[in-house]
């Protein structure tokens, strides 16, 4: 078992760290195009990754000790099997099957060749059902045959060309019986697909959900979320490269920073009929829904609602780092001081996430703080 344990323990590893870097570019592209996270979506997208980095891997490890595989095989080696169904003559070798005899018929089940053949029908089997999600009609099977073809292809291309060129002589066998049991298996689990894929909304469904929000104008509060986390991303990569040109210090760093708030969170919204960075990203904008006047001065209010919080972080955090020695007779108040920052931060962190989740858990029944105290309302419309 450990020669499929290992590489998919790998692709597990790889997968996390493509998942840690492709999640917000991924979360901003759903957005942008159904104006909501649909949960099936991102499970079946996510899975799909972590199969084919499996598939991938469980074809190619584990890799050779070294780039001269030549070396350890006859000069006579042959790389490539080009006789069809040969899996057969091989799985019934030993003259183990008597027809007359069912007894026999367990033994098939011992046959190294026979899980050979077994474990390239399911290799792309999955790959049938995924594609069946994407192309969702029956009647392109051919379709997926032709992709599940043309991965196996790869596969074997792959494995007979030494991973093109970086082993000099190839490390697995081309088989030509490979290629149709696999092309095999990606169509039946195209036709069994419907039974896999029956405990997710249809393709169709989470399109009517996108017209139907963009027809109530509705934004989503994990939207306004990642538009300010977007907006606050950027902000803090231009107060880095801002922080190289001037004396590294809290000081400088927290006019710095204000600046940056202040420009990003209200000069360019003011400027920009209601958008953010951020929220331009996620195509919606901010209004109050009365006049473009009325929206700046609200938009004025968004933005101290914001740096009020920035400033009690800041300044609970600079409590917390104040510096004095023992021998001090501000000492103990200076303890004092930290623990009470510390608490106070605690607090703060403890108060915005519990409110941070039942906004986005809230089924649109409540509103950032920052966006209710301004009276500010979200819009998809120009």
């Amino acid at each position: 078992m450990s020669m499929y344990a290992t590489p998919i323990l790998t692709a597990a590893f790889v997968f996390i760290i493509i998942a840690f870097l492709v999640w917000i570019p991924w979360m901003i592209y759903t957005y942008r195009k159904y104006g909501f996270l649909p949960l099936s979506v991102t499970i079946i997208s996510f899975t799909f990754i972590f199969y084919m980095l499996s598939a991938l891997f469980l074809v190619l490890l584990p890799l050779p000790a070294t780039r001269d595989t030549c070396a350890m095989q006859n000069p006579n080696t042959v790389h490539y099997s080009l006789v069809p169904f040969q899996f057969i003559s091989d799985i019934l070798k030993g003259n183990w099957l008597q027809i007359s005899n069912p007894a026999t018929y367990v033994l098939l089940f011992k046959q190294s060749a026979f899980y050979q053949v077994f474990f390239n029908f399911l290799l792309l089997l999955p790959l049938g059902v995924y594609l069946r999600y994407y192309l969702v009609d029956k009647k392109k099977w051919w379709k997926a045959g032709l992709i599940v073809f043309l991965v196996t292809l790869f596969f074997e291309i792959t494995q007979v060309t030494g991973i093109y060129g970086i082993y000099n002589c190839a490390y697995r066998l081309f088989d030509v019986d490979d290629l149709m049991t696999n092309t095999f298996g990606g169509i039946i689990g195209y036709f069994i697909a419907p039974a896999v894929l029956a405990v997710f909304p249809s393709k169709k469904k989470i399109e009517e959900r996108a017209e139907y929000l963009v027809e109530k104008d509705e934004v989503r509060s994990m939207a306004v979320l990642l538009a300010i986390a977007i907006d606050f991303f950027l902000m803090d990569v231009v107060r880095q490269l801002m922080m190289n040109f001037t004396n590294q210090n809290e000081v400088t760093n927290f006019i710095v920073m204000s600046i940056l708030l202040f420009v990003g969170l209200f000069i360019i919204p003011a400027l920009w009929n209601g958008r953010t960075i951020g929220s331009a990203i996620l195509r919606f904008r901010y209004s109050s829904k009365i006049s473009k006047k009325v929206t700046i001065s609200r938009l004025a209010k968004r933005f101290v609602a914001i740096y009020v919080a920035y400033f009690l972080t800041v300044i609970a955090s600079t409590m917390n780092n104040i510096k004095v020695t023992m021998d001090s007779p501000y000492y103990e108040a200076a303890v004092l001081l930290s623990l009470a920052s510390s608490i106070v931060a605690l607090v703060l962190t403890i108060v915005l996430f519990i409110h941070i989740m039942l906004v986005v858990f809230g089924k649109g029944k409540r509103r950032f703080f920052f966006d209710e105290s301004a009276d500010l309302y979200t819009t998809r419309k120009k």
